[in-house]
């Protein structure tokens, strides 16, 4: 296959993936900002990790940065920090309910607002956007400093002697 396809297929798939993440940073964000703060903060809460300051320092200003990020991933500039800052805030979450479940925890994960029971299958919801996270992280890094790990180089032309 040529190098062109192999290229625009890399590019199709770190958009594809690029807008899939912002879609979910934005609907995650949308989620909680339609509740009072202080809703999200007692879901906060029940994870027993942050003192009482930083849990109302979360919940106000956790919704605001996934928006950011979501509209950041959106436009796509600069994608390899918002791209890593994206996979930071999704291993942090992915560890933190991974820690909860283990702990026999029965509370609500906050993920998508008030409701959602943490469980196997939110763990493998989350666990799947931090490796697409992950892919576009390192999409990002790869297709700008060295194209040729994500397209195979084209052959090169014969010389005629």
């Amino acid at each position: 296959m040529s190098e062109s396809f192999w290229s625009s297929r890399s590019r199709t798939l770190l958009l594809l993936g690029r807008m899939a993440l912002a879609a979910v940073f934005l609907y995650a964000a949308y989620s909680k900002l339609r509740y009072p703060a202080m809703l999200f903060a007692l879901t906060i809460d029940s994870f027993q990790l942050l003192p009482a300051w930083a849990v109302s320092l979360v919940a106000h200003t956790l919704p605001w940065f996934e928006l950011a990020l979501g509209l950041l991933l959106l436009v796509g500039w600069p994608l390899r920090p918002v791209a890593s800052l994206a996979s930071l805030l999704l291993l942090v979450f992915f560890g933190v309910m991974v820690r909860t479940y283990a702990r026999g925890l029965e509370i609500d994960c906050g993920c998508f607002g008030p409701g959602e029971q943490l469980g196997v299958k939110t763990l493998l919801r989350d666990g799947s956007l931090l490796a697409l996270s992950l892919a576009v992280t390192i999409g990002a890094f790869l297709r700008r400093r060295s194209p040729g790990i994500l397209v195979p180089p084209a052959p090169e032309p014969q010389r005629a002697e």
